[in-house]
């Protein structure tokens, strides 16, 4: 499997590690969930976003 470095607020991190351990799971399974939803959302979205929307939307998340 391959890995890779990903920068993110030091708040958004702690909301990660909060999550994955009330769900029990490792914090690479909660974001790997989280962006397979975000595929699946993306690709079944009838009219398609831009990619600067979606940048946009991802920036938010991370807020």
């Amino acid at each position: 499997m391959a890995r890779i470095l990903v920068s993110m607020p030091d708040k958004f991190l702690e909301s990660i590690d909060k999550l994955a351990d009330i769900e029990q799971r490792t914090r690479s399974e909660l974001v790997r969930e989280a962006l397979r939803s975000y595929i699946k959302k993306s690709n079944s979205a009838a009219p398609k976003t831009s990619s600067l929307e979606n940048a946009r939307i991802l920036e938010t998340l991370l807020d």
